[in-house]
């Protein structure tokens, strides 16, 4: 099972960057006008910050003027009301920056949530290989960590990589203007800049889409070893799953260390280059100061705006490692969202409403896996009423056979009909709505047990549960539970055994108002005498109805109309139990191993 998920890292390699971060974008087009108002303060926050290191340098100029007339001259007036004008420009873009913050962090959570529904839609549209082929923890890390990470960066680093964007413009801006030479000074530094945050840009890319694959393989393992528990308690192989997560843990931590680390040294290496940059600033001044070019006005505002050019240089190289982790992350939610779903119903699929039940398959053959093919020119009919009885040894077909009935899959080669029609002539709900289905792994969601029972029938009264519930056995164990049918079960709990649980399914099932019903071991979990007593209940209610029954053990097949024997995906022998047993052959065998 582990064997399906992308854990290597080498899948999950970003492939279009550009057409990523569109897309991730494209996801803010909702809230253009929120995003526009939070960009307009953020604009304004910058102004305020940019006028700052100015009345800074007005309130040094006062001072250096005043302290050149002599003692007594310094315009302390002057040099407080630009004190007072730089706090306030400064509250201002404190202010604004808060509200961004703020805003653009609702915008985050609710694009999210549009994400996360946008994939979970897609999980239901999408055709039962796609899970076939995926663990169900990959799945859900797509669904969690990657949404997260990617609606995280919507809605801090984008804003932040504008507002920082406006802050160097103005910076740069405003450092002309106050000298061309000091600009030449710190000239240098800034294609280094550049240049590194470009190169590691380009290491970092493909380190963060293996972490996030690494993540995904690590939640696949966890889920996979949960839902096995107690198997693994069975086997005392506690030591061995211990072990392997802590090889996938480390795996997923030297993958979070290789893409955290070399993205986190970013940072800092543009700081260096920055402070490169400053002691230039230094040096340079102190010449053009002694040669009378510039004042200690420009020099102090020169440096206040240097640090405002190369301090959002920074943030940005920090926040682009977070970037690109968001774009790794957000190419596996968008390859999920462009899996290729379900075929559409053909142009004039009709609905299927009170069909009989009459059910044809001719020439069938099907494969998995392309070149592999695993039924082999099946062909068999079941009349309206019929009971059609599925037997093989493991591995020949059998399940297959349900997955074709249900149009799961679609053949190869060959077509069954439905009541005179192919499959594909149905609209996929209506063709499927035509079956209730009992399987051998059950499956109930969180929620009461008639929840349960009603699931396939919204509008079920209360008498119809308990008349299907009384049906399938299930009654009596119903009312001895605290709450009876408003109690609430699920998978792991609701103090109800496997087999009832199984009774529970079988209930549903005999709820669902069909003309085809399939069961696929649906008795396996329970004991022989509640197994004899269902048969009882199941027969009644098939009456009239075309089954399809897949059993190991021959005896609960023994009364249906027709059997298909399967072995290696070729129907080796097919007809009732007295006829099967009189030829001696495959089918004769098989009942042999299990009654001697």
């Amino acid at each position: 099972m582990r064997g399906r998920g992308n854990g290597t890292g080498k899948k999950d390699r970003p492939r279009d960057t550009m057409g990523t971060f569109h897309r991730v974008v494209s996801y803010l087009t909702a809230y253009r006008w929120q995003v526009a108002v939070f960009l307009l303060c953020a604009c304004l926050s910058n102004v305020g910050n940019l006028l700052g290191p100015r009345f800074a340098g007005k309130a040094i100029g006062l001072a250096e003027a005043g302290y050149k007339l002599g003692p007594g001259h310094v315009d302390m007036d002057g040099a407080a009301q630009y004190a007072l004008l730089m706090l306030a420009c400064y509250a201002v873009g404190s202010g604004m920056n808060f509200l961004v913050n703020i805003g653009m962090m609702r915008v985050g959570r609710r694009v999210a949530r549009k994400l996360r529904q946008d994939v979970f839609d897609k999980l239901m549209a999408l055709p039962v290989g796609f899970f076939d082929r995926h663990q169900a923890g990959d799945i859900i890390s797509r669904v969690s960590y990657d949404v997260d990470v990617v609606c995280t960066s919507l809605s801090t680093d984008v804003i932040h990589i504008l507002t920082s964007a406006i802050t160097v413009a103005g910076s740069f801006v405003m450092m002309c203007a106050i000298s061309p030479p000091l600009v030449l000074c710190m000239a240098a530094t800034i294609p280094a800049s550049i240049l590194f945050t470009r190169h590691m840009g380009k290491q970092t890319r493909p380190l963060y889409a293996k972490r996030s694959a690494a993540y995904g393989e690590m939640n696949g393992f966890a889920e996979e070893m949960f839902t096995g528990q107690r198997t693994i308690l069975a086997y005392a192989q506690e030591g061995r799953v211990c072990g392997d997560f802590s090889r996938v843990n480390r795996a997923a931590a030297r993958a979070y260390r290789e893409a955290d680390g070399l993205g986190m040294s970013m940072g800092p290496t543009v700081g260096m280059i920055s402070n490169f940059g400053l002691a230039a600033i230094g040096t340079g001044g102190a010449v053009l100061y002694m040669l009378g070019v510039v004042g200690l006005e420009q020099i102090s505002s020169f440096v206040l705006y240097s640090r405002k050019f190369s301090g959002p240089i920074n943030e940005i190289s920090n926040i682009i490692s977070e970037i690109f982790s968001a774009l790794a992350a957000s190419e596996r939610v968008f390859r999920l969202l462009d899996q290729p779903e379900e075929a559409a119903d053909l142009y004039g699929a009709v609905e299927r409403r009170n069909g009989a039940g009459h059910v044809r398959g001719a020439e069938v053959s099907f494969g998995y896996v392309p070149g592999r093919t695993i039924l082999h020119n099946l062909s068999f009919e079941a009349k309206p009423g019929q009971t059609i009885a599925i037997v093989g040894p493991t591995g020949a077909g059998k399940t297959t056979i349900i997955n074709l009935l249900m149009r799961f899959y679609d053949p190869d080669q060959g077509c069954i009909y439905v009541d005179g029609r192919a499959n594909q002539a149905y609209t996929m709900e209506s063709l499927r709505r035509g079956y209730a289905m009992v399987l051998q792994d059950t499956w109930l969601f969180q929620g009461t047990i008639f929840d349960n029972i009603a699931y396939g029938k919204e509008d079920a009264a209360m008498e119809e549960v308990v008349a299907a519930a009384k049906a399938a056995r299930i009654h009596n164990t119903i009312m001895r539970l605290p709450q009876g049918y408003h109690t609430v079960v699920g998978e792991d709990g609701g103090g109800i055994s496997k087999g009832q649980k199984q009774l529970l399914t079988i209930a549903r099932a005999m709820l669902y108002d069909t003309d085809m019903l399939i069961l696929d071991e649906a008795t396996s979990n329970v004991d022989t005498a509640t197994e004899r007593q269902v048969q009882k209940a199941i027969r009644s209610l098939m009456a009239g109805k075309t089954c399809f029954v897949i059993a190991h053990r021959l005896s609960t097949i023994q009364n249906a109309d027709h059997i298909l024997v399967v072995d290696h995906g070729d129907v080796v022998e097919q007809g009732s139990h007295q006829q099967l047993m009189a030829q001696k052959g495959f089918y004769y065998q098989l009942y042999a191993s299990q009654f001697g």
